[in-house]
């Protein structure tokens, strides 16, 4: 059976703020662990006014001091923007918090538009082709074994702890794939994008793995998928609808400032282009009863060969929120198997 994960990027409700966004999150992954789902991502995206948070890094701390059991993590922090010596120092300083249960999700892209880029990376000389080496550089540093001749050979990323965070590459691409497999790191596909190539992406990096003495012996890959889930069909359609107006904003370049409620995005009056649009992301979807969304998600883990999915939920209700989820978890016999 495969195991289940949740992917959270704590939207802004329409007609709640971000607080309360983020004290719903809290909810969530605490509804999760009981469920018996295995870990809990946030991601990074900047200067997103439906977005309730910026620093994934932060909110693992919360999320992580929230619960006991569940792995926690970033999914995830965008490289290229950091340091590679201070990411390692604030993921060790969680691990040696909560060892055991932190993930460490990388990814290359800028999680923002350029403005916020911008500002990210002001004064500062940024090579996005350095991002291989960036990741080993966290690698050496969390496992206190930077290479013999390195600038930083000696150099700590304290504090000094027999345990480090499981390291993930993040992609919706075939190169985060080619790098995740050169350097033997654990690979996650945002199968939820909707970046063609998923599948052959996935497949190089688990023909291609080369195993990092410092990491995974074998190749480890998953992936991030949206799935919604009601007793009925017509309930699941209905709750999908706040979903289907956010992202056709986003694809449309007319970002909305929040989740939109279901009666708002039922009001809206969508032209034939945009039904065309919306109809094209439901392809991607996962929606439906718990029979369905259980028989969609292992079509995609089979089409994957992945072992473990990540599931993205952006309903308006958090209640039916966290339903959607306990259908999901019942659906895989997940608290028996616990």
């Amino acid at each position: 059976m495969i195991k289940l994960g949740v992917l959270d990027q704590v939207y802004v409700s329409e007609g709640r703020t971000a607080r309360e966004g983020l004290l719903e999150s809290t909810r969530l992954i605490q509804a999760a662990e009981e469920l018996g789902y295995s870990r809990f991502w946030v991601s990074e995206h900047h200067a997103m006014r439906a977005i309730a948070f910026s620093s994934p890094e932060v909110l693992v701390a919360h999320l992580a001091a929230a619960t006991s059991r569940i792995r926690v993590g970033s999914g995830g922090i965008m490289l290229p923007h950091y340091s590679a010596y201070k990411v390692a120092e604030n993921f060790r300083l969680l691990e040696a918090l909560h060892p055991g249960r932190i993930d460490l999700g990388l990814g290359r892209a800028p999680g923002g538009m350029p403005l916020s880029t911008r500002a990210l990376q002001q004064d500062k000389y940024v090579d996005v082709n350095r991002y291989p080496q960036q990741v080993l550089d966290i690698i050496g540093y969390l496992h206190e074994a930077m290479p013999a001749g390195h600038p930083f050979e000696k150099l700590l990323a304290s504090p000094s702890i027999p345990t480090a965070p499981e390291i993930w590459l993040l992609g919706s691409s075939g190169e985060s794939a080619r790098i995740a497999a050169l350097l033997g790191t654990s690979y996650a596909f945002a199968e939820f994008f909707g970046t063609p190539g998923g599948e052959e992406a996935t497949k190089y990096y688990l023909d291609h793995f080369e195993s990092n003495q410092l990491l995974e012996e074998h190749p480890r890959a998953m992936i991030a998928t949206l799935a919604i889930c009601a007793e009925t069909e017509e309930e699941a359609d209905r709750l999908a609808r706040s979903s289907d107006l956010l992202f056709l904003g986003i694809r449309t370049g007319r970002e909305l400032p929040f989740l939109p409620s279901v009666q708002t995005a039922t009001d809206y009056p969508y032209t034939e282009a945009e039904l065309q649009l919306v109809q094209q992301n439901r392809q991607r979807r996962v929606i439906g009863t718990p029979d369905q969304v259980k028989e969609g998600l292992l079509r995609l883990a089979e089409a994957y060969n992945v072992s473990e999915i990540l599931i993205n939920s952006p309903i308006h209700d958090p209640q039916a929120r966290i339903r959607s989820y306990e259908l999901i978890a019942e659906a895989f016999g997940m608290k028996e198997g616990r």
